[in-house]
């Protein structure tokens, strides 16, 4: 699903602000893959940086954890998906960047449910790269990341990829999940 203009140009700039203030204070941390002990950089896979949406908060983000859980309700009460949480991260892809084809579903973990992206590239143009494929069974689909812009889909068995960046790109990503 995508939902163009999720939020405002106002409340994407504040959004790309709290993204610099954590950026400049050193929050956002090189990407990582795997699990548990598992878990190592791999930038041939990934080249992302990413910081966690944990407290403290700015009131931006709580504006936004608001919206969030409004659509978690609204897919629960049209879907009857069980989704119990959300876990929630800036991803910072520099010019060079992307992520390789994969799945969000952990190995043996089924708790997350529904993947979801939140654009903050207020000048994102085409060519700038950056964009989303998502594969299914008609074939790749890729969405471009727009400022506003919130995709989201069904996490199990749902391939897709970061495709490579000419340009920075910011976004906020993560899972609304079930009890495990």
């Amino acid at each position: 699903m995508v939902r163009d203009a999720f939020l405002s140009a106002a409340r994407i700039r504040e959004l790309i602000e709290c993204a610099q203030l954590r950026r400049a204070r050193g929050d956002f941390k090189a990407a990582r893959v795997g699990a548990d002990l598992r878990l190592r950089r791999r930038q041939d896979i990934r080249g992302d940086a990413t910081c966690w949406l944990i407290e403290p908060l700015f009131e931006p983000e709580r504006a936004l954890l608001r919206d969030l859980e409004e659509l978690r309700l609204e897919l629960n009460r049209e879907g009857f998906l069980g989704l119990f949480d959300l876990e929630l991260h800036y991803a910072w892809y520099p010019p060079g960047a992307g992520y390789a084809r994969h799945l969000d579903q952990l190995q043996e973990r089924n708790q997350r449910q529904v993947s979801m992206i939140l654009y903050l590239n207020e000048s994102w143009e085409p060519g700038a790269g950056g964009e989303l494929r998502i594969f299914g069974a008609a074939g790749a689909r890729d969405v471009a990341p727009i400022a506003g812009r919130l995709v989201y889909f069904l996490t199990a068995g749902r391939e897709h990829e970061v495709l490579c960046t000419r340009d920075p790109r910011l976004s906020l990503s993560g899972w609304f999940r079930r009890r495990g």
